[in-house]
């Protein structure tokens, strides 16, 4: 077995505020990340999936600290503890954008507007390559070749404005791997694409995996994309992990509440006579200043019972690499021991 690349162990994120105490976004999360795997870290809107990403390159907001757990990487120059370093520091410049890149979810607010493609690759690759311009310049046309835009040459002249979603979002890409990553985080990379343009970018990364051998993280609240791309899952709310494991067998069997009601709320192909109304998960995710003491979900679960609000629920083994976070495993296994 392939040794772990990133390990996240028992990470908690906070939020600091001049009138309110401390705001936990992220509570104890466990990911693993292995070369040539991907891992996809799925969830509605405001349960910490963006926050977690964000923190394995430094990049949270000033007012944001990690008060316990580890993020260990295995660096060039051997493993460190991610969460310990300085934002600003020379060891995670060294990491960030050379070891570890990221696509971002918008192309047209992560790209600068008043610089060209090819120099914005460039800045990248002479900062960590330490390449001349003219050879960053010939290694930015071969990655904007490599990910499918068209006239690669002229296209590293053109700004940002001048493409098109589809190949601002190649250009991102291209940006990421010009260093060759060992871990590509990738943020919603396709939410603003178009379906064809979409399965192009999926065919492009799986791709790109194979070719580099790297680890990716991918983050998205689209099941139908996870069953197409991911490895293991890890289902996330409101900044606690609830259950993880091998894409299929959570499919297959999914296990928390949380997971059930996402996969219901999924369109699926049915004969005529069977087709039913989707079934909506009832209510939103609440603020993160609102979280219960105990399960996360309590709120929005129909099979909460008295433990949930008041206590939360150990890391549970439903099968070899398949957990989840549910008082009802709980208590389904404490009763069939009785």
């Amino acid at each position: 077995m392939n040794q772990p690349l990133l390990s996240i162990k028992d990470m908690s994120i906070t939020f600091s505020s001049p009138d309110e105490a401390d705001i936990e976004a992220v509570r104890q999360v466990d990911l693993v990340l292995t070369p040539g795997k991907t891992l996809a870290l799925v969830g509605e809107s405001g349960c910490g999936k963006s926050v977690t990403a964000r923190a394995v390159l430094r990049l949270l907001d000033k007012n944001a600290r990690i008060p316990k757990g580890e993020i260990l990487y295995d660096a060039e120059g051997g493993r460190v503890d991610i969460a310990r370093l300085h934002p600003d520091s020379t060891a995670m410049r060294a990491i960030r954008g050379n070891q570890i890149s990221m696509i971002f979810q918008e192309p047209m607010s992560s790209l600068s507007p008043v610089h060209t493609i090819g120099d914005q690759i460039d800045e990248i690759i002479i900062l960590h390559q330490r390449l001349s311009p003219k050879k960053a310049r010939e290694r930015t046309i071969s990655l904007l070749d490599q990910v499918g835009i068209p006239g690669a040459r002229d296209r590293s002249n053109a700004y940002p404005f001048e493409l098109s979603g589809g190949l601002r979002q190649r250009a991102m890409i291209a940006m990421a791997l010009a260093c060759t990553p060992k871990l590509l985080i990738a943020d919603e990379p396709t939410t603003a694409l178009d379906v064809t343009t979409q399965a192009q970018i999926l065919d492009l990364l799986r791709q790109l995996q194979a070719d580099f051998g790297m680890a990716m993280l991918f983050i998205t609240h689209d099941l139908g994309v996870v069953a197409e791309i991911a490895d293991d899952i890890a289902v996330m709310y409101l900044g606690d992990v609830v259950e993880q494991g091998d894409v299929f067998e959570v499919f297959r069997a999914p296990k928390h509440p949380y997971t059930q009601a996402l996969m219901n709320s999924v369109p699926r192909l049915q004969r005529k006579a069977e087709r039913t109304r989707l079934t909506p998960i009832k209510g939103t995710v609440p603020s993160p200043k609102d979280r219960p003491v105990g399960c996360a979900f309590t709120s929005r679960c129909p099979h909460a019972f008295a433990p949930c609000p008041g206590q939360r629920p150990e890391r549970t083994p439903v099968s070899p690499g398949h957990v989840a976070r549910c008082h009802l495993l709980t208590h389904v296994r404490e009763e069939a021991l009785a």
